[in-house]
């Protein structure tokens, strides 16, 4: 039980520094060729901190655990919008970008909608369905190069950009290194993380489902909440909504999608619950633009975030 607990926090470490290390590699690499810092930033810096979650969800996967690798995405999706988003947002309140009211919040509403239509339709995530949400991504993915190139939404002091790709000369040896370093370290620690996870939930009888929307979620978070509450306390705060966005749209298009085209998920209806709220949490980010302050999401929104949080994991133990 001890050894499974010091395992799993080893595996997180590993996710966390693998996913550092293929960030910083890969940003390195993508300067070499005179990528804009910015498209760097909006793409792999923000594909790099749902690493975790990724090889977490495809390791869960490929070892049948459809209800972990499901519960992952969900949980983490809740854990950033609810904790992650409301503790930044008493730190420092955010500002709404206007992109960001207008196109991504109902953009990431939608994309959570079709995912629960998906999930509810046949109970599994089919390879179909899988390559239909790889291709919103790809979409995804060039709506953000182009609204980056325009310079209209972004924040070009954006805290991970800052982090990770600061104007140094590094070797393409170094930067390869590093990404291959990075796999190594996320494969590891996946597994180190969805075996361990697993044995706890086998010692106690607590269902899979339980742990990939707790200890998974939480976990695999850990770099959205590094970077959110680090942005915050910068006076950085209107990145956390992005960052959260962002990280949420990749989990379950790019997550779910790569991780049903491995092996197609069996969905198990219980998370409808999780999935409400969920769809809810996105409804009520949607109406914070427009009650008062306007385009402002205010200490007390971000409160108001965190009681949600609350209350869903009282929910969730109660059931």
């Amino acid at each position: 039980m001890l050894l499974s607990v010091i395992l799993i926090m080893i595996g997180f470490a590993l996710l966390i520094k693998g996913a550092d290390f293929l960030v910083e590699g890969s940003s390195n690499v993508a300067k070499k060729f005179n990528i804009p810092e910015i498209i760097i930033g909006l793409t792999i810096v923000s594909i790099g901190t749902s690493m975790p979650e990724l090889f977490v969800s495809s390791t869960s996967a490929l070892n049948g655990s459809s209800d972990m690798a499901i519960g992952n995405i969900i949980g983490s999706n809740l854990c950033n919008l609810l904790l992650i988003l409301g503790l930044s947002t008493i730190i420092k309140p955010v500002k709404f970008q206007r992109e960001t009211r207008l196109i991504e919040i109902p953009m990431c509403t939608a994309i959570t909608v079709i995912f629960t239509i998906f999930c509810n339709t046949s109970g599994t995530i089919s390879k179909v369905e899988a390559i239909v949400l790889i291709l919103l991504f790809v979409i995804f993915i060039l709506y953000t190069i182009i609204m980056g190139k325009k310079g209209k939404q972004f924040d070009k002091d954006d805290i991970m950009v800052e982090i990770q790709t600061e104007s140094k000369s590094v070797s393409m040896v170094k930067s390869l290194l590093f990404i291959v370093l990075g796999i190594i370290g996320l494969k590891i620690g996946g597994d180190l993380t969805v075996e361990n996870a697993t044995n706890i939930a086998r010692i106690f009888q607590v269902s899979e489902k339980i742990i990939g929307l707790t200890i998974l979620a939480i976990g695999t978070s850990l770099p959205e909440l590094v970077t959110s509450v680090t942005a915050a306390i910068k006076g950085n705060s209107d990145i956390a909504i992005g960052n959260i966005i962002g990280s949420n749209i990749f989990n379950i298009l790019l997550i779910i999608g790569v991780s049903a085209l491995i092996s197609p998920l069996a969905y198990n209806f219980t998370y409808n619950i999780q999935m409400v709220i969920l769809i809810l949490a996105m409804i009520v980010l949607a109406l914070f633009p427009i009650i008062p302050p306007k385009n402002k999401m205010s200490r007390f929104n971000g409160a108001t975030y965190l009681i949600m949080y609350m209350v869903y994991m009282v929910i969730l133990f109660m059931r």
